[in-house]
């Protein structure tokens, strides 16, 4: 197989040819053992989105079958060719092939990555000293004169609302793009409930930013492995940091989780790998 370039995108992976499914795991080890001994294995060919390793259904032979989602379908098949048919961390051989199933219950639904993960993802593809991220604005927006309290126009309820912009710099790259945030949480209004969502609510927006910020990053990983970052801008991008202390533009973002990441329900039919 010939590779070539390749983007790889800060948002969760779909696509069916970055999904391995390994049958054949026998009930010889642990659940956690056969977890830790696939993760390493794996995540030697690239970064792992995500590994899950599932019993056999009960009119199965007893055993394990595992789901492994990378970010790169290149990675993906480098892995699945060098596997196939190789027993691994057990005697007998494993069949270890892409995904040609999957259920279409939400999974074509492009989600944004979690702040733990794009940052993963950052650190994978271009080191801990790579790129940068800095606040350049974080404010209380419950309400533009007074920033207290607001009612919410759907609840009609008291809502306190936090908005930040964040920055990320690639400096090797010569690229920078800008992402916002916004939380808004919705409460009876108690001393004690307002106190606790000032406090965790600036941290959502930021993380919110954040998110939105990494969902513009392209990664260009090129045949020799070397990696090439792009930034796909918005229009009001060119506003200067001192003219955005001001405003912060609400963007339809579609977060994902920021704190768990959705695992795609896929079914598996274990004919279709015999």
């Amino acid at each position: 197989m010939n590779y070539d370039a390749e983007v790889v995108e800060f948002r969760v992976p779909t696509e069916n040819n970055k999904t391995l499914f390994i049958c054949g795991i026998l009930p010889t080890f642990s659940e956690a053992y056969i977890y830790g001994s696939l993760w390493n294995i794996f995540s030697g060919f690239g970064a792992l989105y995500w590994l899950k390793v599932v019993p056999n259904a009960t009119v199965a032979l007893p055993g394990f079958y595992a789901i492994v989602k990378f970010y790169s379908a290149v990675q993906a098949s480098r892995a699945q060719e060098s596997t196939h048919a190789k027993g691994l961390f057990q005697k007998s051989p494993l069949k270890v092939q892409l995904c040609t199933r999957q259920s279409s219950n939400g999974f074509h639904n492009v989600k944004s990555l979690s702040v733990s993960k794009c940052q993963e993802l950052a650190n994978y593809y271009l080191g801990f000293n790579g790129w940068t991220s800095r606040v350049i604005t974080l404010k209380n927006i419950s309400d533009s004169d007074t920033g207290e309290l607001q009612v919410n126009a759907d609840s009609q309820k008291p809502a306190l609302k936090y908005g930040c912009v964040v920055g990320l710099n690639f400096p090797h790259h010569g690229v920078a793009c800008r992402g916002v945030g916004i939380a808004e949480e919705v409460f009876e209004g108690s001393p004690e409930e307002v106190a606790i969502k000032r406090g965790l609510l600036p941290k959502r927006a930021r993380d919110r930013a954040m998110m939105d910020a990494f969902r513009k990053v392209l990664l260009i990983v090129l045949g020799n492995g070397r990696v090439v970052v792009d930034c796909k801008l918005d229009a009001d991008e060119i506003t200067s940091d001192e003219d955005l202390e001001g405003m912060i533009k609400v963007n339809n973002v579609s977060w994902g989780t920021e704190d768990d990441e959705d695992f795609p329900d896929l079914t598996l039919n274990l004919s279709d790998l015999s």
